[in-house]
């Protein structure tokens, strides 16, 4: 890289500056609110944007190249927007707020950046004109750091054909990283040189001198989804395919979290929801977390036991998957054929209506699956009907993801989901960037390789530092699974339940209420909250272990897991409130594969230590006297 130039300059706080304050070519440096992040654009000598990021005077990002390139396929003299750059001004504002979120892993997130926005413009000219102008925007975070194209209209419409985008990432040689080439995926622990496919975001990385950062992106609603390829030695950008857009037009935030332990980027994830608009649903009050069960008989009397075993369990609703309307992948079956007899289906005899209504009564709500064939068919149907009919949610299923038409046609629906006040769980290869901020009746999602597909114990210790950065998942949990098909424990899926975040949590997967006689083993599930008001991880590695502990108004709840590997952890209370007495309900693997439980009085001072079997865990319900 020759004759690149930047200089770090002061930063000032709280001013917003205009075009009559410009600066200089070289004022291009942003710092975090703390000091410790530092972000910087730099222009070489032929005009191509670059950028680098440090911690502590650390590399973090070497000096990385920034882009986009046109449509091939669309206007034949279209620009690119990756070279011949000249600066024509910068501004700078900083924000410190904080938001209080609908639901999620804390009751406040803080909202404090400093920001930096650069205006440049290629130096050719096109049909005798300048090109227009392209803003790009960086904001600095204590967490991480977060940087976006922008098309400003700058007096006349631009329309945008992006066929690329020349994003790099350039981390040091000595780092590694955690890969995985779909969403449902597990993860591989390799150098850049070895990866062989295009690999996901999260893409979380362990740097030298004990210092971790997560590749990751924000405000994905409008573009093509973001991969990242290998080559050369660095990271570049692969999109799903091209998009058009008119100005004013801005691409999802590229972002990277950066901390000295892997848990504290977990801590800090609510930064991908700092970069989406606030909510835009006045009315939340239909908008409810809880605990979901799947009826697995489809059928009538089946459904409306699961309904009182909901009551019993303390259960919020319960869900019938695919086949409730037919075969998913029958282009006939219809999602709303109930609507001829709402009082029969063809299926099993399944009456809905009376299953809707025995539920409401208990004060338990119904979700209901509908594959991608009938949503993209029959939501301007469903939606109405199943909001008269007193349905409670929408589970969408092997959605199209990733190129520019299916993503804004995904979040679209999410929208449209929520004008007949219908809360979704979108499945399948779909992954979270933040939109669960701006309508929060996106509940949750799956994107991840769940319980149902038998991961290991090293895999479930690898997602908290991985996908869990990007977002709740749907992780549906099977506990009691009876073919024997699960690698992990008892308490290992207890444990999952508090450390896997995600507001509805899919529990009893694969089972029937008969298959739980010992009610004790499950009493946990009982009292588990979906969502918290406070979170804290207080030791943890991919791959290894994690400790978590979560609040729900004065209760605490704590998870541990081991990988593989049996393990010895200590559990410092620290954190509870000082003076106060605590009574914890411990559940550990008796070793003879089912739960131990028991109880003692605790309070801060103490530490408390537990064996941790191979594919073992604890969980622990602290409950303030």
């Amino acid at each position: 890289m020759r004759n690149l130039k930047y200089v770090v300059t002061s930063l000032f706080f709280c001013i917003l500056f205009n075009s009559a304050n410009a600066q200089s070519n070289d004022d291009l440096s942003l710092l975090s609110p703390n000091g410790q992040l530092n972000f910087t654009f730099l222009i070489d000598g032929d005009g191509v944007l670059h950028y680098t990021v440090k911690f502590k005077d650390r590399d973090v990002v070497l000096p990385s190249r920034l882009g986009l390139l046109h449509n091939p396929n669309g206007y034949k003299d279209g620009p690119d927007w990756n070279k011949k750059f000249t600066l024509i001004d910068s501004k700078r504002t900083s924000i410190n707020t904080k938001w209080i979120p609908v639901y999620g892993e804390r009751n406040s997130i803080p909202d404090h950046f400093n920001e930096l926005t650069i205006t440049v413009q290629d130096t050719n000219k096109r049909n005798g004109r300048d090109q227009a102008p392209l803003t790009l925007i960086a904001r600095a975070y204590d967490e991480g750091v977060a940087f976006r194209y922008f098309f400003p209209e700058s007096g006349r419409t631009q329309v945008v054909e992006i066929g690329a985008e020349d994003t790099q990432f350039r981390f040091p040689k000595e780092s590694f990283f955690y890969t995985t080439d779909h969403a449902q995926g597990k993860y591989k622990f390799q150098s850049v040189d070895s990866v062989a496919k295009n690999v996901e975001l999260p893409l979380t990385v362990k740097l030298a001198d004990d210092l971790w950062a997560s590749v990751l992106h924000a405000e994905q609603t409008d573009f093509p989804r973001l991969r990242l390829g290998a080559e050369n030695g660095e990271f570049v950008s692969k999109l799903y395919g091209e998009m058009v857009g008119t100005s004013p037009f801005g691409t999802p935030w590229r972002v990277i979290m950066v901390a000295e332990k892997p848990g504290t980027m977990l801590e800090n994830n609510y930064l991908i929801l700092n970069l989406n608009a606030p909510n835009e649903i006045k009315d939340v009050s239909w908008i409810r977390p809880g605990k979901v069960m799947r009826e697995i008989t489809l059928s009538t009397k089946a459904a409306l036991a699961l309904v009182d075993f909901a009551v019993e369990q303390h259960l919020d609703f319960i869900h019938f998957d695919a086949g409730w309307y037919g075969h998913e992948y029958d282009h006939k079956a219809s999602a709303a054929a109930v609507n001829v007899d709402p009082k029969r289906n063809p299926v099993n005899d399944l009456d809905m209506q009376r299953i809707i209504q025995y539920a409401k009564s208990k004060g338990k709500g119904v979700i209901l699956y509908v594959n991608h064939r009938a949503l993209e068919k029959e939501m301007d149907t469903i939606f109405p009907l199943y909001q008269k009919w007193g349905v409670a949610g929408v589970k969408f299923g092997f959605v199209h993801t990733g190129s520019h038409r299916w993503t804004n046609w995904m979040h679209e629906a999410v929208k449209k989901a929520a004008k007949y006040h219908l809360m979704v769980d979108i499945h399948d290869e779909y992954m979270p960037t933040g939109f669960s901020r701006t309508y929060p009746n996106l509940m949750t999602q799956e994107g991840v390789s769940g319980n149902e597909e038998f991961p290991d114990a090293t895999h479930n210790t690898t997602l908290p530092f991985t996908r869990f950065l990007a977002g709740a998942a749907d992780y549906t949990y099977c506990f009691n699974e009876q073919s024997g098909r699960l690698k992990n424990t008892k308490v290992h899926q207890l444990a999952l339940s508090i450390i896997n975040y995600s507001p509805w949590q899919y529990l009893f997967w694969y089972g029937k209420p008969e298959h739980y006689s010992n009610r004790k083993e499950i009493e946990l599930w009982k009292s588990l909250p979906t969502t918290w008001d406070n979170t804290k991880v207080l030791e943890g590695e991919p791959g290894e272990k994690i400790l978590i502990a979560r609040q729900k108004n004065k209760d605490w709840f704590l998870g541990a897991i081991s990988n593989n590997d049996a393990r010895r952890i200590s559990v410092n209370m620290d954190f509870l409130e000082k003076g106060t007495k605590y009574q914890a309900h411990i559940y550990e693997d008796d070793g003879k594969e089912g739960v131990k439980i028991s109880s003692k009085s605790i309070s801060k001072s103490d530490l408390l230590h537990f064996d941790l079997l191979p594919k073992g865990g604890v969980a622990i319900r602290l409950v303030k006297d």
